[in-house]
């Protein structure tokens, strides 16, 4: 009888356990990940998380804003995980200060710029080239890779002298597409991916900017040395690089190697 009680408390218990075994591993491996994402990449990246979610169980705290403010922040002890940056350089530059990990590095997307109006069925090449606008907005290349390969894309249109005065600068590419949105520029410079979504432009006409009119736009990312030792951050570097995420990327218009 003591024998059998004892069985039985061991197979309660082993029962217990195995119990347990189905649930608590799917809980205790589902965590969270800190991304700093640079604006330009945000519809993709919300539709991204959407999915990482759903295949890993982790959850995804996003910051989106310009790449350059984000790596000030990084230096400043901000507690990103992630970096999903706009370019090449920042991240490169956060590898040799110390603030990520050098083998994480990768270029999740390669950017694409289009000149935007709000207005339907508008030839927006012509309209820049005749000048028929009052307010061109881009962003400020200081701090956004966009607005150098905007300022890249007049020169070699031979426009920037006759657009300078007619110039506004955002802060990043989505103050810049809020510019032309609102009405307070007719034309700008964005990111494709911030009126296109499934192949498509989305709203108002555009002008898809010939890749040999700019310096690609690559856009590294990297694992910060304060997710090195969160799982969940690097299961999301590898989600990203998957030929589902490609698949979904193409559909805003990005390009990947």
């Amino acid at each position: 009888m003591f024998r059998l009680h004892r069985h039985g408390i061991a197979s309660l218990a082993f029962i217990g356990l195995l119990f347990f075994s189905f649930l608590v591993p799917a809980q205790a491996i589902a965590g969270e990940v800190m991304v700093a994402v640079a604006s330009n990449f945000t519809a993709p990246m919300k539709d991204i998380a959407a999915r990482f979610q759903q295949h890993s169980g982790h959850t995804l705290i996003m910051a989106f804003g310009s790449s350059g403010k984000f790596t000030a922040q990084i230096h400043n002890g901000a507690p990103f995980e992630v970096f999903l940056s706009a370019d090449q350089v920042k991240p490169e530059a956060l590898i040799r200060a110390g603030f990520a990990s050098a083998d994480s590095r990768f270029t999740y997307a390669l950017g694409r710029l289009a000149l935007w109006t709000t207005t339907p069925d508008v030839d927006v090449c012509a309209q820049l080239h005749s000048g028929q606008f009052r307010k061109l907005a881009l962003a400020n290349p200081r701090l956004a890779p966009y607005g150098t390969a905007a300022q890249q894309t007049l020169a070699a249109l031979a426009l920037t002298d006759s657009v300078a005065t007619r110039q506004v600068m955002g802060e990043n590419i989505a103050q810049t597409w809020q510019f032309v949105s609102s009405g307070n520029a007719q034309l700008g410079f964005v990111a494709l991916s911030q009126v296109m979504s499934g192949g498509h432009i989305n709203n108002g006409s555009a002008w898809i900017v010939p890749d040999n009119l700019y310096q690609p736009i690559r856009q590294d990312a990297v694992l910060l040395k304060k997710g090195e030792p969160n799982p969940a951050a690097r299961a999301f570097l590898a989600f990203l690089q998957s030929a589902e995420v490609t698949e979904l990327i193409r559909g805003y218009g990005y390009h990947r190697e």
